[in-house]
């Protein structure tokens, strides 16, 4: 990070958008908003928006929660009160109240940049950059707010690559060979190409850099215009667009990779195939995505936990993972692991056997269970015997089964199975 970046950093605030509730990975958001899901072992989903945001240089921090937030607050409470007042740091938690009127919900994504305008304008910081709480990347966003200010833009928008036809689902912008975004279209069935690479477009990441007092005019300006619908996507970007100067920043220029990640990484793990795949794929022998870089660390709220233990040692009763990630807190006594990630505290009973198996916090297997291809969430208690994964038909009655023969696996589901 140069001078020039580092400070422009400093002169940030970042407002994190985490009150969503990511309808898309059901059971596992009923009691806990999509920021706060569990991942990588030990972080929750937001910890990867706060880190990179601490790792640029930005110490001044607002978390906008809505849905089910209490889990995310308490998270942040234990994991993040590390941000000190006499550094000039601060992390802000701020659920929708009243506060401007007789409605206290946040309508949309600007609406909970409005409501808390004079919250943020009292920190005086030059710029601000709106983020999504609900990715896994690693970005130094310094560089960002370098591009924002060298551009003279009204609105900095970061961009992922992607190819082209597959941003169907994103919004996708259209640029110049300068990085202006001449057009901005919201799942478009043609999306546009990225200039010289007419098999790439640029999707938008749900991150943008302004100044403060530039975007605190323009959401006054729209507030009372016809159809506003209080989102930065749906509303403010277009009318910049339209009105103003936009300019796209790559994900590539300012993505954080070692030596082991080929290419950037971002990953949306809102739905239960891709929030299995991406845990399943950190345990590849060489990962997209590098949980082990200090120099870019991954901060959250650690449990003090014991090491992990594997015991027993006989024919068909053997503790040992091949290929899995296992973490603090967990005993795998007498069981077979194979391209599983366990979270903190679970344990594993004997001559039970695991493949492809995602088991979040004190999750509890039973002796001879047989496993393939689950997400468990926090707590669940797998009664002896159970065998999931081997008949599609049989699981689907039982548990949420996806498309791609993912189960999710809870514990009303299990306690149904006596019924």
């Amino acid at each position: 990070m140069d001078n020039e970046s580092q400070r422009l950093a400093q002169q940030t605030m970042a407002f994190v958008l985490a009150g969503g509730r990511g309808s898309r990975l059901y059971e596992l958001t009923d009691i806990r908003a999509k920021p706060a899901m569990y991942f990588g072992g030990k972080s929750r989903i937001i910890d990867f928006a706060l880190s990179n945001a601490v790792n640029s240089g930005i110490k001044r921090i607002g978390v906008a929660t809505q849905y089910k937030a209490h889990s995310l607050i308490r998270h942040l409470q234990r994991g993040w009160s590390f941000m000190r007042a006499e550094r000039n740091e601060s992390l802000d938690i701020l659920p929708a109240s009243q506060q401007m009127d007789n409605e206290n919900w946040y309508k949309g994504t600007a609406d909970a940049v409005m409501q808390n305008i004079e919250i943020i304008r009292g920190y005086g910081p030059k710029y601000i950059m709106i983020l999504a709480g609900d990715h896994i990347y690693k970005q130094d966003y310094s560089l960002m707010i370098k591009h924002h200010k060298e551009s003279g833009a009204d609105v900095t928008v970061g961009c992922i690559e992607v190819p082209r036809m597959e941003a169907k689902g994103f919004g996708v912008m259209k640029v110049d060979e300068t990085d202006k975004i001449l057009d901005f279209v919201e799942k478009p069935a043609d999306p546009p190409a990225m200039p010289g690479h007419p098999d790439m477009a640029l999707a938008s990441m749900g991150i943008y850099v302004f100044e403060t007092e530039y975007l605190a005019k323009m959401l006054k300006k729209l507030s009372g215009k016809e159809g506003y619908g209080h989102d930065f996507g749906g509303d403010i970007i277009p009318e910049i667009v339209a009105t103003g100067k936009a300019i796209a920043h790559p994900f590539s220029r300012s993505c954080v990779r070692t030596g082991l990640e080929e290419k950037p990484y971002w990953r949306d793990v809102g739905t239960v195939d891709a929030f299995w795949q991406a845990n399943v794929d950190l345990t590849d022998f060489k990962p997209e995505l590098d949980l082990y870089d200090n120099t870019w660390p991954i901060w959250t709220y650690s449990e003090l936990t014991a090491p992990a233990k594997f015991i027993h040692n006989e024919e068909g009763r053997r503790g040992h993972a091949v290929s899995s990630m296992v973490s603090g807190g967990c005993i795998i006594s007498g069981s077979t692991l194979n391209q599983c990630f366990l979270f903190t505290g679970v344990r594993t009973h004997s001559y039970s056997e695991l493949q492809g198996v995602v088991a979040m916090p004190y999750v509890d297997i039973g002796r001879k269970a047989r496993l393939k291809d689950v997400v468990i969430d926090r707590g669940v208690k797998i009664p002896a015997g159970l065998v999931v994964g081997e008949n599609a038909e049989l699981d689907a009655k039982r548990f949420r089964r996806t498309e791609n023969g993912v189960c999710l696996i809870t514990q009303p589901m299990i306690e149904k199975l006596g019924t």
